[in-house]
């Protein structure tokens, strides 16, 4: 009695096609192709091809058969290779989240912000005592995590800043009350135990109604960003004009420059 091997070998015998239905220098064709990690020259294959065959013209009709398949033969800069149908390429695509860490000055900003807001750029500034790269203001708002709520009524009029619900979703939080206080900080080590005389952390407000000092915002206020690619960080930039008119244009654009540790937070 035949083993189980032996007649799946058998049946298997009995559903192959003959070899010679289909041209053989196709068939050797398609196995170098297959074969190989990275696109072929056709030089290169014409050299492990039996001799007088077309490779041209074998490559064409190998290109014909496999145009309505799932996997197309392709020429990419004079070489050849096997390629997902382009109508199908939508089905290797794989989608990935990107964990990318907070810098420092932007975890800096954005607790300024939780914490004082409505806060302008210049008030940003005059706590943290270092100048912000416009960088890392583009960042938070890229997030979702601040936004512009107003604008302040001094000259200049410039933007101010507050908090998101995104901010609020993004950090467990029911309210910004619920924000650690000065004891909560200390008993973290976020703040030094031997803080100076009258030191004191803003009670944030879940208010979105406009301060008294606010103006609402005007159309176009609602800045699209059009952030740009990081860039290497600016040599010997120097602090930005602190007339609150340089502000307001300069929180108004939409480029967005590099992440700037060194000059954030030197």
């Amino acid at each position: 009695m035949a083993s189980l091997a032996e007649k799946r070998m058998e049946d298997a015998e009995e559903h192959v096609t003959d070899p010679q239905a289909r041209p053989e220098e196709l068939r050797v064709l398609e196995a170098l192709l297959f074969a190989s990690a990275e696109p072929i020259d056709q030089a290169t294959l014409a050299k492990r091809m039996p001799e007088g065959v077309d490779v041209k013209a074998a490559l064409a009709q190998l290109q014909a058969e496999y145009a309505p398949r799932g996997v197309n033969l392709v020429r990419v800069a004079n070489k050849w290779t096997f390629r997902t149908a382009g109508d199908l390429a939508w089905l290797m695509t794989r989608e990935t989240t990107e964990t990318k860490k907070l810098s420092r000055a932007a975890i800096e900003v954005l607790a300024i912000v939780a914490y004082h807001q409505p806060v302008t750029r210049a008030e940003i500034e005059e706590i943290r005592g270092v100048v912000t790269s416009k960088g890392t203001l583009d960042v938070l708002l890229e997030t979702g995590w601040i936004r512009p709520r107003g604008r302040r009524k001094t000259p200049g009029r410039p933007l101010t800043f507050g908090t998101t619900e995104a901010f609020l979703s993004q950090f467990s939080l029911e309210a910004l009350g619920d924000l650690p206080g000065l004891d909560e900080l200390k008993g973290t080590g976020l703040l030094d135990s031997r803080l100076p005389s009258g030191f004191n952390v803003p009670t944030p407000s879940d208010d979105p109604t406009l301060r008294e000092d606010e103006d609402p915002l005007e159309p176009g206020d609602n800045l699209e960003l059009f952030l740009a690619p990081v860039a290497e960080p600016e040599e010997g930039a120097g602090k930005d004009s602190d007339s609150e008119g340089a502000a307001k244009d300069s929180d108004s654009e939409g480029s967005g420059a590099s992440e700037d540790d060194g000059k954030d937070s030197a």
